[in-house]
């Protein structure tokens, strides 16, 4: 069975998370992509965060899965004479360097055009044009200067970032997006063109609930943030917790046995409140006049959820879970990493997967989180170092093995 992106060629010079992450997604589906690497080198993120000396790192091998390598020294004329000719052969030049790197190479996006016009130029940026433009860019910046930073933690803390990469992976998702629908727009006008993302711009998209309530807040206060009614709102939307983020209240519970990850998340929906109270003990309260309607229980959200609480301490995440999912009650288990990484059917979906590599073992990555019926994903290993250079000059560029010979020789690859 054929792949969706089967065809494609893809010159990576992406490197770290954010453009990793977007074209090793596109070689899920199929894209041959070329990763471009130092000689001797690599991508930096071979030797970040080692646990294993003089091995890839898990960093590296979680992000470059399905690629080929091959080492090129781009600063010498014959190393740019081949990289000239792999931007002829591909399709999408995907690159996250800081700004005006390959400009300063000699390969601006003019000359690029000129190279090949149907191709596909890709890159993730920290900020789109403005006062930041020339700015590097890490993932925690991008989460602080997009707005989720702001908006997340208690409100008596400092602003929090998360541990879910939205600022790096969640631009490489959009990077992906941008570049399959240029080549879609290709297949009508023939033409390549630029694909941009900033990284500012995926985390304020990400964002878009905190939007909607920095106007809802010009109108008076946030009803289901846990400031209301007794705290204060100022002129920017808060932090709020736990709270839910959408119209219904919903907040974190400690279950048993009360290890640092026993808690569950509860939502109270209008008709989820009759069902919970009469399983929590609380039958007297569903037809009570203070605690009828929703806006009778919006003040008093936090008796709410210490009630459901002194009901949820008795039970595991995964019991409240088996009890309140029947009754229509949306909650989940606060699931720890471990718990995910050991859970077959995680397994059995390709959402977790594990790889051997000639190195390292095997270890556990991520796989694809996009299921297409007719092009399913095979997660295969990241590449070593130039591990596919001569493969590379002899099919992609069709050098004879006596240019292969001699690029070595002139320390081009």
């Amino acid at each position: 069975m054929g792949k969706a992106l089967d065809g494609v060629r893809i010159l990576d010079m992406t490197h770290v998370q954010s453009g990793p992450t977007c074209t090793q997604l596109l070689a899920w589906f199929g894209a041959d992509v070329i990763k471009v690497e130092r000689p001797g080198v690599g991508d930096i993120s071979r030797s970040q965060l080692r646990d294993i000396p003089d091995v890839d790192s898990l960093y590296f091998t979680m992000l470059n899965h399905n690629k080929r390598s091959i080492a090129l020294n781009t600063k010498g004329e014959r190393g740019k004479e081949i990289f000239t000719e792999l931007i002829r052969k591909c399709d999408v030049l995907a690159e996250n360097f800081a700004p005006g790197a390959l400009d300063r190479m000699g390969f601006t996006w003019e000359r690029i055009q000129e190279i090949n016009p149907r191709m596909i130029y890709a890159s993730v940026k920290g900020f789109g044009p403005g006062p930041y433009v020339d700015c590097k860019v890490y993932e925690n910046v991008a989460q602080c200067t997009g707005g989720a930073a702001s908006t997340t933690g208690f409100d008596d803390g400092p602003p929090l970032v998360t541990s879910a990469q939205i600022g790096d992976s969640g631009t490489g998702l959009n990077l992906a997006l941008g570049i399959v629908t240029a080549l879609f727009q290709r297949e009508r006008t023939g033409r390549g063109q630029r694909v941009t993302c900033a990284m500012q711009d995926g985390v304020l998209n990400l964002c878009r609930v905190k939007v909607r309530d920095q106007q809802r807040l010009k109108h008076g206060p946030l009803k289901e943030f846990p400031q209301y009614p007794n705290g204060k709102f100022g002129d920017a939307v808060p932090r709020a917790g736990n709270s839910s983020g959408g119209g219904q209240p919903g907040w974190v519970v400690k279950c048993a046995p009360g290890g640092p990850d026993d808690y569950a998340y509860v939502i109270i929906q209008p008709q989820g409140w009759e069902p919970l109270m009469k399983v929590i003990g609380r039958e007297d309260l569903v037809d009570h006049p203070d605690w009828r309607t929703p806006a009778d229980r919006l003040p008093k959200l936090d008796q709410c959820f210490a009630m459901v609480e002194e009901w949820t301490k008795t039970k595991t995440k995964f019991e409240v879970m088996e009890i309140l999912n029947p009754l229509n009650v949306p909650c989940g288990p606060i699931l720890s990493i471990k718990d995910l990484v050991e859970e077959p059917s995680l397994r059995q979906t390709g959402t977790v997967v594990e790889v051997d590599h000639p190195t390292r073992g095997s270890y556990l990555t991520v796989g694809n989180p996009i299921k297409l019926s007719d092009s399913p994903s095979e997660v295969k290993r990241s590449p070593l170092l130039g591990e596919h250079t001569d493969e590379i000059l002899k099919q992609v560029i069709e050098y004879s093995d006596e240019e292969i010979a001699a690029a070595h020789e002139q320390g081009a690859v």
